[in-house]
């Protein structure tokens, strides 16, 4: 279900401009967003002229009415119909103490229009506004265009790409994150540091893997949430040849992690899996993680908690279940395309055929009956997004890259869950991985969300966040 979004409106007026044109331009505003399911927060022509901003009064009224809203309120749409007060702007900005992203929009002039009861010089204005939102340390995002006519296709686009930015940013504000289990020994990749997250307003719970192994087994095979988790797991992937043990077993785990989820808070995990779990409970935990990632509760494996953390951003800004892989394999001798691959727990919404197996990797040492559980099959074609995101402890930085690609429908046989990702100048993209020191691990989404990520963790979070291409 999407989610309904609030913004506040900011309406600049400057007094030696025509005023009519504020006065329209708030109205087509409040329409265009109201139209696109948005709620609107706005002082109104009862408490300021036209109920734009142009006075220090008439910000402080605005910032006022904003921070009561505060908790409801996502973003700030600033929009210019004429020239507009630049210090109006800001200091509404900076009086109501929001820290939300910011959406700056102009309004065009007619050619036909340039007489001086028309004229907005709006093009001009935008300029002195982001000049002082920048003198006040306010970031704020811009419209592809320059100028823009809130009611054309141009800057629903935007719209849609600035409200996406908002959810990501709102989004990662407290949020908690599940660390299920220590991080696998030979995993040192994953490492990362919980106070640099801290730092940032994103908290994570720990809790012990023998405590969850020790509540599955309190749990009676009859008990009523197991066997509705059993039905779900049942309706959810194919489950032929699967022994019925390994299901219940499942079952149980998928419960006592979701409780515990629920008690903690939180919104999303990093599951141990390797290979304690298979030796200690003869099941992997990658339907269970699949599964919660399809209902947006992103999982991920190996404790990679900053995967999952990129799982989440391109969650948020795609509304779309993400998924963790690995840069596994070149693909022939073509240097544009890779092997993403995983054992594997991608959702299913990731995938155009699937079904539930065993952990060929892992039945290697751990035997078959001990790694039933993989959800696996070929992921589809279609454009994707992929993040990585780390803690720098040397530098005190929250670091990462962003780009674009797409899953192809080129021949390929192999386990696990994997597709061909072509991805232009991608050994540009390897050699910035290998020379930066960055994970082998990569989120992924089936969309094209790189412009929002990258704008909402480098220019609203302050990460230090490379875009391929």
């Amino acid at each position: 279900m999407k989610k309904k979004m609030t913004m506040g409106l900011i309406v600049g007026n400057r007094g030696f401009f025509p005023d009519h044109l504020a006065k329209d331009g708030r109205e087509e505003m409040i329409k265009v967003l109201e139209e696109a399911g948005i709620e609107v927060v706005a002082v109104g022509p009862e408490d300021t002229k036209y109920g734009a901003i142009e006075t220090r009064g008439e910000a402080r009224k605005c910032a006022d009415l904003f921070r009561s809203r505060a908790d409801d309120i996502n973003g700030v749409i600033v929009s210019l119909p004429n020239f507009g007060d630049e210090r109006a702007v800001a200091d509404t900005m900076r009086l109501s103490k929001l820290d939300v992203p910011v959406l700056i929009q102009a309004t065009p002039d007619s050619s036909s229009k340039m007489t001086l009861q028309f004229r907005r010089d709006s093009f001009c204005g935008k300029m002195s506004v982001c000049n002082n939102l920048n003198q006040y340390g306010i970031p704020y995002s811009l419209t592809t265009l320059h100028t823009v006519n809130p009611d054309s296709e141009q800057f629903r686009e935007d719209l849609d790409r600035f409200a996406a930015v908002c959810r990501v940013v709102n989004g990662l504000d407290g949020v908690r994150i599940g660390a299920i289990g220590a991080r696998p020994a030979a995993f040192n990749t994953v490492r990362y540091s919980e106070k640099l997250l801290e730092g940032t307003g994103i908290s994570v719970e720990t809790v012990d893997l023998s405590e969850i192994m020790g509540r599955t087994r309190k749990l009676g095979d009859d008990d009523l949430a197991v066997k509705q988790k059993l039905q779900a797991i049942a309706d959810y992937v194919n489950t032929g040849g699967v022994p019925q043990e390994a299901l219940l077993r499942m079952a149980k785990l998928a419960v006592v992690v979701e409780h515990w989820m629920e008690e903690t808070d939180v919104s999303m995990s990093a599951v141990q899996c390797w290979t304690a779990v298979e030796e200690y409970y003869g099941v992997v935990p990658c339907t269970m993680m699949s599964m919660m990632s399809d209902s947006l509760l992103p999982s991920a494996c190996e404790v990679d908690v900053c995967g999952v953390i990129a799982m989440y951003m391109m969650q948020l800004a795609s509304e779309t279940p993400s998924a963790l892989l690995d840069w596994n394999n070149n693909y022939g001798e073509d240097p544009d395309k890779a092997v993403c691959f995983h054992c594997s727990n991608l959702p299913k919404h990731f995938f155009q055929d699937v079904r539930m197996d065993y952990q060929e990797i892992i039945a290697g040492s751990m035997g078959k009956e001990n790694s039933f559980g993989t959800v696996v099959g070929r992921v589809k074609p279609g454009p994707m997004t992929f993040t990585r995101i780390s803690t720098d402890e040397y530098s005190g930085s929250i670091c990462g890259y962003v780009g674009e690609g797409r899953f192809t429908d080129d021949p390929l046989t192999t386990f696990g869950g994997y597709g061909v990702a072509e991805i232009p100048n991608l050994q540009d993209l390897l050699h910035f991985i290998c020379e930066s020191g960055f994970e082998h691990h990569v989120a992924a989404n089936l969309s094209s969300v790189a412009a929002v990520v990258h704008e909402a963790a480098s220019r609203y979070l302050g990460w230090d966040i490379y875009r391929h291409n």
